[in-house]
């Protein structure tokens, strides 16, 4: 019964994010005309999908933004560095994000409702401890990185979408990649007085209603664009679930990078897919500017 309490998780990880990681801001554009209007592939589940994402990313990286800023006072340089990085990536995002989505929105899809569910949610965190929010961002922060790896090791995703549109969660996908150990060592650096039990089990627990969260909101996001394309019901339902398990099955590709993050000393450079980086950052060259 007292088992769990004696067990000692120490907070260090066998491999914290590379020392020699530059986190480089790529300065893109992209969508600023007409987009077809189903540009994944023609294909209904995967534009709904995709939309539903990118619907809730303007406020929600406004969000990840501040509470990794709130944890920055003193953070190392080399950290205090990399969320001065991550924050300049985040806010180039999220200005791409609102630019998709108002061509969404200019294709028909109504998806004022899903940025004002967003609103509302966002609302409930006002007054909430600041560590909460962190807790929260670091768990999306995961599934931005379990995605983007999934999409960027597996160029099927977006082969035959859009190529503007491609190219935007390709550069997209870039960035979370490379940034995403900051707010696990924002989080670490924040919670460095817990005990690694007390770290470990806040930060599973959150995981777990994130998780929760996230796929009942965006099934429920993606079920009503569906609808306004005319697909509801059974077809609607089972088309979303072929979709996202079955092929492409980004859900069934990325489970066990989920499963991971419960490891007791788990860290998101683990696993050093750095490798994908170097696949598109010559594409985005010529859109670098400095990180400081």
């Amino acid at each position: 019964m007292n088992a769990p309490a004696q067990i000692d998780l120490d907070q260090t990880t066998n491999n914290p994010t590379p020392s020699d990681l530059d986190i480089i801001v790529r300065d893109e554009r992209f969508n600023r005309e007409s987009t077809p209007k189903r540009w994944w592939a023609g294909d209904a589940f995967g534009t709904a999908w995709h939309n539903a994402l990118s619907a809730t990313f303007p406020r929600g990286e406004a969000f990840f933004i501040e509470a990794v800023k709130a944890h920055r006072e003193g953070t190392p340089p080399k950290l205090a560095a990399e969320i001065r990085a991550f924050v300049k990536q985040e806010i180039n995002h999220t200005r791409e994000h609102i630019a998709f989505n108002r061509l969404a929105a200019d294709s028909g899809y109504d998806i004022e409702a899903i940025d004002q569910r967003v609103k509302e949610m966002l609302e409930l965190t006002k007054g909430r401890p600041a560590i909460a929010n962190l807790a929260v961002t670091m768990a999306l922060e995961h599934y931005t990185a379990m995605m983007a790896h999934e999409f960027l090791a597996n160029p099927a995703h977006f082969e035959n979408a859009d190529p503007e549109v491609r190219d935007m969660w390709r550069w997209h996908a870039v960035e979370e990649v490379e940034h995403k150990g900051v707010a696990y060592d924002t989080w670490n650096h924040a919670t460095k007085d817990w005990s690694g039990w007390k770290a470990w089990r806040v930060r599973s627990l959150v995981m777990l209603t994130v998780t929760g969260r996230f796929f009942k909101n965006r099934w429920t996001d993606s079920i009503n664009l569906l609808a306004q394309d005319g697909i509801t019901g059974w077809k609607a339902r089972w088309g979303l679930l072929k979709y996202l398990t079955v092929t492409p099955g980004v859900v069934r590709r990325i489970f066990p990078a989920w499963l991971s993050y419960f490891k007791p000393n788990f860290h998101p450079w683990d696993h050093d897919d750095r490798e994908l980086i170097k696949l598109y950052e010559g594409e985005f060259s010529d859109a670098l500017m400095p990180a400081e």
